[in-house]
């Protein structure tokens, strides 16, 4: 994508993963490392220290990263790349709520920094569960594990950055005590997907795009992500985030300000994240009015998927027979500046849906029903559709002349696909976002002021939900989400497209 100011060259450096031994680790981020050694990215003055509460020798915990490589690496597993991976990473066994272990952590990780010549760098990437952020922070901060004169310590954190603006708040005034703000890596690995890059090369680097990137031709725009599959063994977490926790405030919303934003000054790291916060804070407020006509939840019941019936969400593991947590949301919104005044955007997002796929739809405006279209000819719009998954790639949508005919219309579709036999594997997000976490450049993650504006907008709703009664479930698994939503669009002419 781009480059971010200050971006540290020396990328040697000692890894920290506590939560080693969890899911996140074996199916994202040892594959990510052993990927970057695949293509020549990992520095050569690298070493992995996986944190786990369980007793693990050495040996045993590299030969159940080398069983995840196998299953989850995008790349075969070569054993020349796996060896010199291995010699790489290394396993502390403690208890990260226990603050004594972090001293003991201190001197592993400085006899570790002679051995491997990492010259005291250190990245903290926080694999665990929401709830011991704090802890380990303060861990780190008792044990000196940053405190390293000459070196940088950086700090990784997953989503959620809290449950709402308060705790959000109060987990990043904890974050600050230990870590400078440009020394936090709030990861949101959606920023990570390659399409999501690419929606900036296309505005910028392609005037036919950027000249109409605006009210005066633009009727619409759709950001759609929906899942087929249920909430399987997180109902615990879900019950306490929901849709708009775990999708809108932090994926669709980033994307959001991607697809809005204006052009920065220039491509240095604060001054896309100022024009994407100012997408953020230019979201129309919603009034109770606005919520009650444009703003839609749904809860998934019984139903097909794939040929195969399904449990409804209130019937899933650890979740409340009673539950009114939604597996659905869908927004209609505004954004209130000179560039996109008066234009809908469109959102969705939700779980056992009939579609896999996370999609933006920019809809062009119609030309008058005069000439070719004044009689008999139907008049589909041009669209422009970015393509995040699964498949991956830019789709447009015009008119042409039907050449075996004398005078029909017909649409015509070009299809760009990222994924071709010339173009091999496209990286994982999370081997793009590592790699820009070693090189200091933070372009691609959030900054405080960003989550901020993000749970202002996102409260408004939570709130109007929870005081809301709803009619749960109120659609099918299998289908694309309650009546309700496409009525949203219908009212106003409109329509979701599935491309």
């Amino acid at each position: 994508m781009v480059s971010g100011e200050n971006i540290n060259k020396d990328l040697s450096a000692c890894m920290v993963i506590f939560g080693g031994t969890g899911d996140l680790t074996h199916r994202k981020l040892m594959p990510a490392l052993y990927n970057l050694v695949h293509d020549g990215l990992l520095p050569e003055r690298f070493a992995v220290v996986s944190v786990g509460r369980r007793e693990k020798s050495q040996e045993q915990y590299r030969n159940e990263v080398y069983n995840s490589l196998n299953q989850y690496s995008r790349n075969k597993i070569d054993e020349n790349h796996w060896a010199k991976l291995r010699e790489l990473i290394y396993y502390f066994q403690f208890d990260f709520t226990e603050m004594d272990g972090y001293l003991k952590l201190k001197d592993f990780l400085e006899e570790l920094d002679k051995k491997a010549h990492t010259g005291g760098n250190r990245v903290f990437y926080l694999a665990v569960a929401p709830e011991y952020f704090e802890t380990i922070v303060q861990g780190i901060h008792i044990g000196r594990l940053a405190e390293n004169e000459g070196a940088w310590s950086r700090l990784v954190i997953e989503k959620p950055f809290g449950k709402d603006l308060a705790t959000a708040r109060k987990l990043n005034n904890k974050l600050l005590e230990v870590f400078t703000e440009n020394n936090i890596y709030r990861i949101d690995h959606y920023l990570g997907k390659e399409m999501i890059q690419n929606i900036m090369v296309l505005r910028f680097c392609n005037f036919i795009f950027e000249s109409l990137w605006s009210n005066k031709f633009i009727d619409n725009i759709q950001i759609s992500l929906t899942e087929k599959h249920g909430v399987g063994t997180r109902g615990g977490y879900y019950e306490n985030s929901g849709a708009m926790r775990d999708m809108v405030q932090n994926h669709i919303i980033q994307i959001l300000s991607l697809v809005a934003m204006e052009p920065p000054v220039n491509l240095k790291t604060d001054s896309i994240r100022t024009e994407k916060l100012k997408v953020i804070q230019a979201i129309e407020e919603f009034t109770p009015e606005l919520l009650r006509d444009n703003v839609v939840f749904g809860q998934y019941g019984r139903g097909v998927v794939d040929g195969v019936p399904v449990p409804g969400y209130r019937e899933e593991e650890k979740v409340s027979p009673n539950s009114m947590t939604e597996t659905f949301v869908a927004l209609k919104l505004h954004i209130n500046n000179l560039r996109w005044a008066g234009t809908p955007f469109y959102i969705r997002t939700g779980k056992r849906l009939g579609v896999w796929s996370a999609e933006i739809v920019v809809q062009f405006k119609s030309l008058p029903k005069i000439l070719y279209f004044k009689d008999m000819y139907i008049q589909e719009p041009n669209l422009l559709v970015i393509r995040i998954q699964p498949s991956v790639g830019v789709f447009f949508q015009f008119n042409t002349k039907d050449f075996s005919t004398h005078n029909d219309i017909v649409t015509t579709k070009m299809d760009s696909s990222h994924i071709s036999l010339n173009q091999g594997n496209t990286p994982e997000a999370y081997e793009r976002l590592l790699y820009d976490i070693l090189r200091g450049d933070a372009t691609l993650f959030s900054r405080w002021d960003e989550v901020e504006a993000s749970w202002m907008f996102a409260d408004r709703i939570i709130e109007y939900r929870e005081q809301k009664k709803l009619n749960f479930p109120n659609y099918e698994a299998g289908t694309m989400g309650p009546v309700k939503a496409f009525e949203l669009l219908a009212r106003d002419g409109r329509q979701w497209w599935n491309i």
